[in-house]
């Protein structure tokens, strides 16, 4: 392959991806050679960073960085970036198969698959009982607290919830703009300075919600995410993240320890001294 030119198809797997950089990486330029050298040692960093954090780190110029995404078969650094993002994602089944197979194990009446959510529920709520990391919501709390404006940011499963939180942050009066993506209208130019994101999204993670927090990131706002593990990308971007273990039923996840955390989250914002300072002692 002429590493002048684009490679004919792109890599659609990890070990593709490695594959294909073995083998033109001896035929790059320096520059682009420098761009190799990067993402190899950096693997983990292509589903969380920018393409300027990339190539600033590589040492080269964004255009170099897209010529050499553009080399390994990618129409550029965005479609590179989404085969390590959809990486993160377990596979889920989709919802006619998740459906078929409840059928195919006797799923039971409508009052059985109560009780199993039921169940599913109370599995999720012990475990983030077990697992919250107290000092991570302390640092959410303190960095939301302060914000002269909180932007919430949850898209598909993770949708109602950012719906409620803006809701009761409207309640206790805390400034709040809900990114709800409504008439494919982008709010991330009302992002400023003294503000701060809170964004949730789990695996599979919503590309609208990834770019909210990379915009955020780039502004240098302070960032609490609530999310399903550490190796979630928004993990990697956050100032602060809340790991929420969910339970599933039949493939079907439940909110129920993320609407815990969630509302436990927006009481302490709004009772934050940092929000009331005349309160303080």
């Amino acid at each position: 392959m002429d590493a002048g030119l684009p490679a004919p198809d792109p890599p659609t797997t990890i070990a593709e991806f490695r594959a294909r950089l073995a083998t033109v990486n001896d035929r790059l330029p320096r520059r682009l050679q420098a761009c190799a050298a990067h993402v190899a040692a950096n693997m983990d960093r292509i589903a969380v960073s920018t393409v300027a954090e990339l190539s600033a780190r590589a040492g080269v110029a964004p255009s170099a960085f897209m010529r050499f995404c553009q080399i390994l078969g990618f129409s550029g650094f965005s479609e590179m970036q989404r085969l390590f993002r959809d990486s993160y994602a377990p596979p889920w089944p989709d919802y006619a198969t998740r459906l078929q197979n409840l059928k195919g194990a006797g799923a039971g009446s409508p009052a059985a698959l109560v009780a199993e959510f039921v169940e599913a529920g109370h599995l999720s709520l012990e475990s983030l009982a077990k697992s919250l990391d107290e000092a991570a919501l302390a640092a959410a709390v303190d960095v939301l607290a302060r914000a002269d404006t909180i932007h919430v940011i949850g898209a598909r499963r993770a949708f109602p919830v950012a719906a409620y939180l803006a809701y009761v942050f409207e309640k206790m009066a805390v400034p709040c703009i809900l990114h709800d993506g409504v008439g494919r209208l982008d709010l991330r130019g009302a992002l400023r300075p003294d503000d701060a994101l809170l964004a949730i999204s789990f695996a599979p993670y919503a590309p609208e919600t990834l770019s909210l927090v990379e915009a955020a990131k780039d502004s240098g706002l302070p960032i609490a995410a609530i999310t399903d593990h550490a190796a979630s990308p928004l993990a990697r971007l956050a100032t602060a993240t809340l790991s929420v273990p969910e339970v599933d039923f039949g493939a079907f996840r439940s909110l129920s320890a993320t609407w815990a955390l969630s509302l436990a989250l927006a009481v302490a914002i709004g009772s934050s001294e940092d929000r009331h300072p005349d309160a303080k002692a």
